[in-house]
């Protein structure tokens, strides 16, 4: 299995935004994670269209582009056309999720879906044949710096064992918390995509942080 590291901005140093991303691509991410918050659905407002426009004119980096927003429906095909890679949106919010899906598929975008920490891995399970990728949350979204969840473990674990039944290579990301201390544990539970902020934005020493936040996980299985 692939491990791949997907730093989050929002752990970066926004007046040097464009910098910034190419150093942590130059360090060996896979690909950089935007968080979208609406003030809505989280209590917390961050980016939105015009940022992911200006990044895809800077960087040919994937762009992993995670909407916590209560209407994904109406304004993932928006961020599908900023320049959006892969789009991941929340079963819990106020869009129909079937809808959801097939308006991102139909910008020829990757698409997944993500889940709250109280939200059971089941509520993933009817869509998994049409993802490319599930984010389990390993925090309550909208906040960076939080303290990792460790009991989404069985969660993460649940999902990739539905996975595996169905014969299906998904991808399954968590966010919240990740560092070398606790890469391992979601490592292990099958987790293969790696959210981390402030364990690589805020060290001095981008392409060791992310040098040794893969080693970690590889460790553990």
């Amino acid at each position: 299995m692939t491990y791949q590291i997907s730093p989050s901005i929002l752990s970066c140093d926004f007046a040097n935004l464009e910098k910034e991303v190419r150093a942590m691509q130059q360090a060996g991410a896979d690909m950089i994670h935007v968080d979208v918050m609406d003030g809505h659905f989280v209590p917390n407002i961050s980016i939105g269209l015009p940022v992911v426009a200006s990044l895809r004119k800077k960087t040919d980096a994937f762009l992993d582009v995670h909407l916590m927003i209560s209407d994904p429906l109406t304004y993932a095909p928006q961020f599908a056309d900023s320049g959006a890679d892969m789009i991941v949106f929340h079963v819990e919010s106020d869009s129909d999720v079937q809808a959801t899906i097939q308006s991102i598929k139909a910008k020829g975008k990757k698409v997944g879906i993500s889940l709250k920490p109280k939200t059971p891995a089941e509520a993933a399970f009817p869509y998994l044949t049409q993802l490319d990728m599930v984010l389990v949350m390993t925090v309550e979204p909208g906040f960076g710096g939080q303290k990792f969840m460790a009991d989404m473990c069985p969660k993460v674990a649940a999902i990739r064992k539905e996975c595996d039944r169905l014969g299906l290579a998904m991808d399954i990301e968590v966010d919240g918390g990740i560092s070398n201390d606790t890469i391992g544990q979601v490592c292990a539970a099958g987790a293969n995509v790696f959210v981390a902020g402030s364990a690589l934005f805020g060290k001095p020493d981008y392409a060791e942080a992310v040098k040794s936040l893969r080693a970690h996980a590889q460790a553990a299985v």
